[in-house]
């Protein structure tokens, strides 16, 4: 097995379940309102100084590289995709230098080696999304407008809410924030370069019951483990054989 930042390990049952209300947009009791964190996921954020760097990276070592995806007007990143299979994917994102002013909220300018610094959760309706979360004491950010262009001149347009949370640090984020893909927009994980699929997802934070009860606020339960460090793991099924990301 190879490895990008992390040993191999004996892989966690991501239990229990969270948030169907976001990825369904419905109203549900709370036993119902339950998926677990790994099928929560839209998308993982890979966080490199160096697009082209990471893209390499990538593709050395899951045989599959990642297509330019575009920038993010106003942000200061662009990015590279591959289908995590399903609706599921992995951008890689890195600074774009093309832009004066950087505006992301995690720094990736100064990562040494590529890491996984956040993650995205997939809602259909982003304002009983931002609804419930207000509802479980949470300061949201959002819903905000947000678009790119490919490089074949299609826009994609989505809506993003934010959490605001105490959890994160070393430049990474355990809490995702939610995404709402706009219906004319194909999803990324349609047309980006297949042969992943994301096998599991797991995080890892100091103390884990905190991070357990503010996933759970947001409708995501999943089993956390404990570490020195904020950590998030993503098992991926390749064609050079399962790859682990953190």
């Amino acid at each position: 097995m190879q490895t990008l930042g992390l040993t191999r390990r004996k892989l966690l049952h991501l239990g229990g379940a969270a948030g169907a209300a976001f990825l369904l947009g419905g109203t549900m009791s709370a036993a119902e309102q339950l998926v677990t964190a790994h099928a929560a996921v839209d998308h993982l954020l890979l966080g490199v100084s160096d697009l082209d760097r990471g893209i390499a990276e990538i593709e050395r070592i899951t045989g599959v590289k990642a297509a330019i995806g575009g920038s993010h007007p106003g942000v200061g990143t662009r990015n590279a995709l591959i289908s995590l299979g399903g609706k599921q994917y992995l951008e890689i994102i890195a600074p774009d230098p093309t832009q004066a002013a950087y505006n992301f909220h995690i720094d990736v300018r100064t990562l040494i080696q590529p890491r996984l610094i956040t993650w995205a959760a997939l809602t259909t309706d982003i304002g009983a999304t931002a609804k419930q979360a207000r509802e479980s004491g949470y300061q949201i950010f959002g819903p905000r407008d947000g678009s790119r262009e490919r490089p074949d001149g299609k826009v994609l347009k989505w809506k993003t809410l934010g959490v605001l949370t105490k959890f994160g640090f070393q430049s990474v984020e355990p809490i995702p924030f939610f995404i709402e893909w706009a219906s004319d927009s194909a999803h990324p994980s349609q047309d980006s370069p297949k042969g992943c699929e994301l096998q599991a997802f797991e995080i890892e934070y100091p103390n884990p019951v905190s991070v357990i009860g503010a996933l759970k606020g947001l409708g995501i339960e999943a089993e956390v483990r404990q570490g020195k460090n904020v950590r998030l793991m993503a098992t991926l099924k390749t064609p050079k054989g399962n790859v682990e990301l953190s």
